[in-house]
Parts: structure tokens; C-alpha cells; sequence
């Protein structure tokens, strides 16, 4: 299996810019091309290091959460996607959905708050979260979960593609009539392509000319994990591999006419991806400070937990997955208010990456864990300079 290579950076011109008679080849686009915008939701209130099953669940974003989107807003502005290039939002039926996507574009208009109106925002409820069942509303870390339902049940229910947490009855406090009552990831998938077919995909080449258009698509991670399963055809059994971080913009590029991905594969866990983690300089360096050895990673996701084992295994403290998911825990609420978005997606990438590499290898040691740590750094530093030279190029 290969590592995961977390999303490098995007740049891309405007579309007046790449239009101009006579600008040296170096500012032209070498084909037509659609920009699809990728943001997932930021901090709602039951995410977090108390982080519960929200589904289908309407619960509002945190203040922290507000914030997440107005920087994701203000970055796409930065990077020459200011509101006025955004051709079409879309957004789930959720609440927590509409409001980043609302903040993002507000940010990303800037002073110039008559370049974008929330009336224009397309709401489509096949863009919710995975429904997660009666699983729904309860603490995802609660080990009564696994007690009542079996260990082996809840990771498959967590990690898998085709099983589905048992379904909610009328009488649960979150049942809505008009919600299914449990879903796969193999049935939010299908749902959530079916709206790209019939919704996105038009608003990205058939409604006027698709050359430079810019479409933002605001949702969740199952769902957003699904339509990324889509664009990079991403075998079944691999797509709950794929990791979407909180409020950090991933971009595709479309080519108009096959109607296909155009930006260069990158290496992923999941297999490889044309997507793109489009993040600042003061991102990848908080990253960087983060991720060396001692850094805040290193501290709160492995030191905090291996010091309750020394006493027992001496100083070659392994960890399992779950131990790293509370580390993260632990990192989340100590710092999670001054966490940097890039610096959250990162630990969270590296828990994540660790459920599945497990099984080959079983626990990790800080070694391992600062090698990969590195890594994910090295991968994300290289190709923002790469972008940053390339200039919007494929």
C-alpha cells in the first residue's frame, strides 16, 4: 500500500488574465478548464476532541468553526478565486453546510460585498453527511459503543465501504422523516454522484461558456470522500481511505471537453489523486513547526501518551491507532481554539493513515511517527513550490 501523499497546492489565474491578447505563454492556459472547489464544513459543534456521529444531524457550526470558513474564504481570495470568479456554490441541506459556504464566499468577495448574494448558493439535501443510524448523536470515543455493538462491528461500520450502522427507529431523538434511516458509504457515494450528474456537472460545462468557470461544491467528509471516489475513480474498497480535511479548499481541474481531471496524479493512500490542498505560506509554516522533532504533533499525539508506558516497555514505546486517535484527542482540546487548519488536517491525515497502515505493520514507533510526520511536510512544501513556479499550469 502506498503512503499517502497529502494534497499539494493550487494556483490558478484568473480567467481575465489568461484571456489577455498577446500574454506570453507562460500566463496562458494550454487547454479549456473547469476549477471545482472542494470545502468541507469547519468545526461544528459536535466535532471536536468530544467529537459525536453527526449524520443528517442539523447542529450549527463552533465560533472556531465560523472562523475556519472565513480564512477558507480569504485564502481562495488570496490565491486569484476571489467570489467575483465563483460561478456556482453548492451546499448540503444542513446548516452547518451552508453557513461556511456562506462565510467562505463573503471572505472571498472581500470589499467587494456585491460580487456574491447567498440567494445563489444551490442547496441539495444528496450533498448531506452519511446518515450513521442509531449511531447517530452518540460519542464516537464512548466504549460502551463497542461493548454494545462489538469492536469489529464499529471499525467496519467506521472504515468500511459497504456496512451500515443498524437503522435508526422512529423513537430515536434524531429520526426525521424525511432522512433515510442508515446508509453505507457505498449508498452516500451514490447519492452524492447522482447530484454531480445531474446538478454539478452542468453547472461546470453546460451553463454558459465552461473555460475558467468556477464552481465551489460545501459538504462533508463522507460526502466529499465520495465525489473525490469519483473524479479520481478510486476502486471501492479503497475510498474509505481517503481523507478530506476541515475547511481546507481542494481544487480539481477539468478539462471542458473530455470532461475529465486534467491536473498530474499525486500519490495517495487511497491510490492517487488529481486533487490539490490549496494552503498559504503561513500554513506550511506552522506545519513545519509542527511536525519536527518535539514539535506540537510529536508532543500532544505521541509524548503525552507513550509517558503513561515507559514504565512498562521502557524507551521503545510502540502505539496502536486508537492510542494516536487519543492523542489527537488530547490535542484538540488542549489547543485545538489556536490549532492552524492545515497543522488539525495533518494530525488528523497521520491517525488516519495509521488505521489502515496497522495492519501491516502493526503499532508505530516515534521514529515512524516523526518520519511520516516529514514526509507529509516534505510532500506538501515541494509541490506548493512547484505550483507557485508553475503559475496555474497542468
Amino acid at each position: 500500500m502506498n503512503p499517502r501523499g497529502l494534497i499539494r497546492c493550487g494556483s490558478i489565474l484568473s480567467k481575465q488574465a489568461r484571456r489577455i491578447r498577446g500574454a506570453p505563454n507562460s500566463l496562458r492556459s494550454s487547454r479549456s478548464v473547469t476549477t471545482v472547489v472542494l470545502l468541507r464544513h469547519g468545526e461544528s459543534t459536535w466535532n471536536g476532541d468530544d467529537a459525536r456521529f453527526t449524520g443528517w444531524a442539523d447542529v450549527p457550526l463552533t465560533v472556531g468553526g465560523r472562523v475556519e470558513a472565513v480564512q477558507a474564504g480569504a485564502l481562495l481570495r488570496l490565491r486569484g478565486l476571489p467570489a467575483s470568479r465563483i460561478d456556482a456554490a453548492f451546499a448540503s441541506d444542513l446548516e452547518r453546510s451552508h453557513e461556511t459556504c456562506e462565510l467562505a464566499l463573503a471572505a472571498a468577495a472581500g470589499p467587494d460585498k456585491n460580487t456574491w448574494c447567498t440567494q445563489r448558493i444551490r442547496r441539495d439535501k444528496r450533498l448531506n453527511e452519511r446518515h450513521y443510524g442509531v449511531l447517530q448523536g452518540e460519542h464516537k470515543t464512548d466504549p460502551a459503543l463497542s461493548l454494545r455493538y462489538g469492536a469489529d462491528s464499529m471499525l467496519a461500520w467506521r472504515r468500511g465501504m459497504f456496512d451500515a450502522p443498524p437503522p435508526m427507529e422512529a423513537h430515536h431523538p434524531h429520526f426525521s422523516p424525511s432522512a433515510p434511516t442508515t446508509e453505507s458509504l457505498a449508498d452516500c457515494q451514490a447519492r452524492v454522484a447522482e447530484c454531480y450528474r445531474e446538478s454539478i456537472a452542468p453547472a461546470m460545462f453546460d451553463e454558459g461558456d465552461p473555460d475558467g468557470r468556477v464552481i465551489l461544491v460545501v459538504s462533508h467528509s463522507n460526502a466529499l470522500r465520495a465525489l473525490m471516489a469519483y473524479f479520481d475513480n478510486v476502486p471501492e474498497e479503497d475510498v474509505p481511505n481517503i481523507y478530506v480535511p476541515n475547511s481546507v479548499p481542494i481544487l480539481y481541474r477539468f478539462d471542458t471537453e473530455k470532461r475529465q481531471p486534467v491536473s498530474k496524479r499525486l500519490a495517495t493512500q487511497s491510490g492517487s489523486s488529481h486533487a490539490r490542498w490549496l494552503l498559504s505560506p503561513e500554513n506550511l509554516g506552522r506545519v513545519r513547526d509542527a511536525v519536527q522533532p518535539g514539535g506540537t504533533l510529536s508532543r500532544a499525539m505521541f509524548d503525552t501518551i507513550a509517558c503513561t508506558k515507559e514504565n512498562d516497555r521502557g524507551d521503545d514505546v510502540h502505539l496502536a491507532a486508537n492510542e494516536l486517535e487519543e492523542g489527537l484527542a488530547h490535542l484538540l482540546k488542549d489547543d485545538g481554539d489556536n490549532l492552524d487548519c492545515a497543522v488539525r488536517a495533518v494530525a488528523k491525515e497521520l491517525v488516519r493513515e495509521n488505521w489502515y497502515l496497522e495492519r501491516e505493520c502493526g503499532t508505530i514507533t516515534r521514529e515512524m511517527f516523526e518520519e511520516r510526520a516529514e514526509r507529509i511536510w516534505s510532500e506538501l512544501y515541494i509541490s506548493a513550490e512547484k505550483d507557485v513556479c508553475a503559475a496555474g499550469g497542468n
